[in-house]
């Protein structure tokens, strides 16, 4: 009979013990460190890096064409005696407010009427979503056009076509005018956001709960204030947060359609800090007034978070 035994192989220390990049490979914590390191150098190239550059020379007289030195806090001293930038903080907590509650009172009712079995649903999403994705100077053009003191097609049908007026509206040439009609202009480009991000949360929502309700003789209102604005609470938190700062730090419509004008009434932070960064060639008052910002996008988001996110019903409490 023959002999089927096989030579044992030699045991070999360093074929069996795994190498040191393998046992790093295997580490949990390393492996997560390794995978976020794409999106922190990113963050630190595009984000930390403009940021702190943008404080440090906030503290300096930087002008283009021409280093500065540290002058401390004398960028900060010059703007709180500068009429044109209190004018801008005024009017930026006004757009933000304003447009932020239009935005979200219509956003919240097109998306409850969506929520409904009506018909073409599908097309009339598509169609709400359209001025989101419209690039925002193709609309910015659009409303200039718009308000236009010539050729104003709202003026020409109050005017010309329903007999309301006498006489064009100037939309754009009088402060209080400009300055409402950038608001409508936010507003119609933000209530897609609004609508449709609030139109998801109401779809997580069980049918069953409004069934119950209906049972109990629950009428509309309390079915609204005691299942859907509490189950929509965390979408409207981010929702909120996230239309705050977009409007906050609205740059593109205001500066496509007004600049700031007329006499720099309808200029946000934002554009009057690239007005004097940019075009006025003072890169540290600019970033003063950008800076300037930080403590108002904090205090916003703050406010937005703690005041629908923190409720006692998602810790499994009450919310009484």
């Amino acid at each position: 009979m023959a002999d089927t035994t096989t030579a044992a192989v030699p045991w070999n220390p360093k074929r069996a013990a795994p190498g040191a990049l393998a046992r790093l490979l295997d580490n949990k914590a390393f492996l997560v460190f390794l995978c976020l390191l794409p999106a922190v150098g990113l963050l630190l190239v595009f984000l930390t890096y403009p940021l702190g550059l943008g404080i440090w020379l906030a503290f300096t007289d930087t002008h283009i064409g021409r280093g500065g030195v540290f002058v401390g806090f004398e960028n900060f001293e010059s703007l709180w005696y500068d009429n044109v930038f209190w004018n801008a903080v005024f009017y930026t907590v006004f757009y933000t407010a304003v447009a932020t509650v239009l935005k979200f009172g219509l956003g919240l009712w097109l998306a409850l009427l969506l929520n409904e079995n009506v018909p073409f649903k599908s097309l009339i999403r598509a169609i709400i979503l359209m001025p989101w994705i419209v690039p925002t100077v193709l609309s910015a053009i659009a409303f200039w056009w718009m308000f236009d003191a010539q050729f104003s097609i709202i003026s020409y049908v109050l005017v010309d076509v329903l007999g309301w007026r006498t006489s064009y509206i100037d939309f754009l040439g009088t402060p209080w005018h400009a300055r409402w009609s950038l608001v409508f202009a936010n507003v119609w480009r933000g209530i897609p956001f609004v609508a449709i991000s609030l139109l998801a949360g109401l779809q997580t929502i069980s049918p069953s709960l409004y069934e119950a309700a209906l049972l109990d003789g629950a009428s509309s209102w309390q079915r609204f204030r005691k299942i859907t604005a509490p189950l929509l609470a965390p979408i409207l938190s981010v929702v909120l947060t996230f239309s705050v700062l977009f409007t906050f730090t609205d740059f593109q419509l205001v500066y496509a359609i007004t600049r700031g004008g007329p006499i720099n009434s309808t200029h946000l932070m934002a554009t009057l800090a690239f007005q004097r960064g940019i075009p006025g060639g003072q890169l540290g008052e600019g970033a003063a007034i950008a800076v300037s910002m930080i403590p108002f996008l904090i205090l916003a988001t703050l406010f937005s978070y703690f005041a629908l996110s923190n409720r006692k019903w998602q810790q499994g409490g009450s919310d009484e």
